[in-house]
């Protein structure tokens, strides 16, 4: 069984139809990213996954659970959360709260000071920052910041939305390093990445979407070697 099973999915805004057939599956322990130019479906599709936004057609299982329809809410409780595109962190609040925040999911279990802990050693800039207003702080931080909010809710399946997105390319390279230190701790990846070469280095497989549909799947070394994706799908050279 694997962990995440997408059959079909379609979502819309309004008569535009964003994404019309999408179907992906991702094992455990995997990276697997989703690539495509801008306006392809990637991010609805995530979107749609974690219950942000309605799915008009198709199924969306989970460890076995059939999510379809699930409250956001619902589905981080399952152990599946998504790392937004835009960080999207709590400007006006310092970056401790940001990630009491996003272990809101944990404080019953009792799981928060080791979560903290955990967070610190990943992230020490965030340590040395944890009283600082996250508005504040750069790009880069910020970025590693949304991510540890994500990662507080202890997460068996990570989702992923452009995290290179605006950042310098010393700062990309981190956040990559990051990604794989995130696999090797167990946590399974769906990433959805405009920078190309980054995320097939780091990936298992990978899904290439135009027009809202996946059009193309296969290894990471295969999808490199492709000269469909590097040039009809990705506009690169």
């Amino acid at each position: 069984m694997s962990l995440l099973e997408v059959d079909g999915l379609a979502v819309s805004y309004g008569p535009i139809k964003a994404v019309r057939d999408v179907s992906l599956v991702v094992e455990a322990g995997e990276i697997v990213t989703v690539l495509g130019a801008n306006g392809a479906g990637k991010s609805t599709s995530l979107q749609a996954i974690i219950g942000l936004l309605p799915a008009q057609q198709g199924r969306v299982r989970f460890d076995g659970h059939d999510v379809t329809g699930e409250s956001p809410e619902r589905i981080v409780r399952r152990g599946m959360t998504l790392t937004p595109e835009g960080r999207r962190i709590f400007a006006p609040l310092t970056v401790e709260e940001n990630l009491r925040i996003g272990a809101a999911t944990q404080v019953r279990r009792g799981n928060t000071a080791e979560l903290w802990d955990q967070m610190m050693e990943l992230f020490p800039i965030l340590a040395s920052r944890r009283r600082q207003l996250a508005g504040t702080l750069s790009g880069g931080e910020q970025q590693q910041l949304a991510i540890a909010r994500s990662l507080m809710s202890r997460p068996r399946l990570l989702l992923l939305d452009e995290p290179s997105l605006g950042l310098a390319p010393i700062v990309v390279e981190l956040i990559f390093d990051l990604i794989g230190r995130l696999r090797d701790l167990g946590i399974t990846i769906l990433l959805v990445e405009q920078n190309v070469h980054q995320a097939l280095d780091i990936a298992d497989r990978g899904y290439v979407v135009s027009g809202g549909t996946v059009v193309l799947e296969g290894t990471a070394e295969a999808l490199k070697a492709s000269a469909d994706v590097q040039k009809a799908y990705l506009g690169q050279a």
